[in-house]
């Protein structure tokens, strides 16, 4: 992304970072249309038309074990997880369809709500979009990681403006601040650097999986875990 549009210094970046290109799927071969064949054949046909070197790695296995080691393998190379598909399916320009699954891993963290925005649309008129904070254990206060009002159902909706309104401590036009005594378990994809926030990172397509009301603030994740976590990436 750092290289994409760029128009100056492209040499010296072309060094620093360089790119290679590699196929995953074929649509046309020998001006012959594949997008109605299954993924199967397509890949069949990939292979036959290029270097092994150029394609995707891909398998084809009912075993799980063969399975859990190619995913495992996928992450170990710094990918996010894998594309799985149906070997029938054909190929649905624009979209992936039911035929296409996504498969990737997801952390989870216990954090703090410290703020909450209003909604809008079919939202408006409910706290929406949760403002997350991970425990500093050090000063007790707790550090913001990020948005996220996705994940959330019209009775947690519902749940969550009557309970973050009775804590609230301020608000500006469109933010209400409360007391940091609700947590919140989060899903996410892993941890990006930010300057946006405290702490330098933010937590990546987070989503609410529920609140752990069986929990105290101070029993919440900490910002030491998130910074681990975000080591480990690298």
């Amino acid at each position: 992304m750092r290289r994409f549009g760029r128009k100056l210094e492209v040499e010296a970046l072309r060094r620093e970072l360089p790119l290679s290109v590699f196929f995953f799927d074929c649509l046309l071969r020998d001006g012959q249309t594949l997008m109605d064949t299954g993924a199967g054949e397509r890949r069949r046909a990939l292979e036959q038309s290029l270097p092994a070197t150029l394609l995707t790695p891909s398998l084809v296995t009912d075993q799980l074990e063969k399975a859990e080691a190619f995913y495992a393998d996928a992450l170990a190379h710094g990918h996010e997880g894998l594309m799985a598909k149906a070997l029938d399916a054909p190929y649905e320009a624009g979209r992936r369809g039911a035929g296409w699954l996504k498969v990737k891993s997801a952390h989870t963290l216990d954090l703090v709500v410290i703020a909450v925005e209003w909604g809008s649309g079919r939202r408006e008129g409910r706290l929406s979009n949760l403002h997350l904070g991970a425990r500093d254990p050090r000063t007790g206060t707790f550090v913001m990681l990020g948005k996220t009002f996705k994940g959330l159902t019209d009775e947690t909706l519902d749940w969550q403006t009557r309970e973050l309104l009775a804590r609230e401590t301020g608000r500006d036009e469109w933010t209400v601040h409360v007391k940091p005594e609700l947590v919140v378990e989060i899903a996410f994809n892993d941890v990006q650097r930010s300057p946006h926030y405290p702490a330098g990172m933010a937590l990546r397509f987070a989503r609410v999986k529920g609140y752990r009301t069986d929990k105290r603030p101070d029993e919440a994740d900490t910002i030491d875990t998130v910074r681990r976590i975000f080591e480990a990436q690298a």
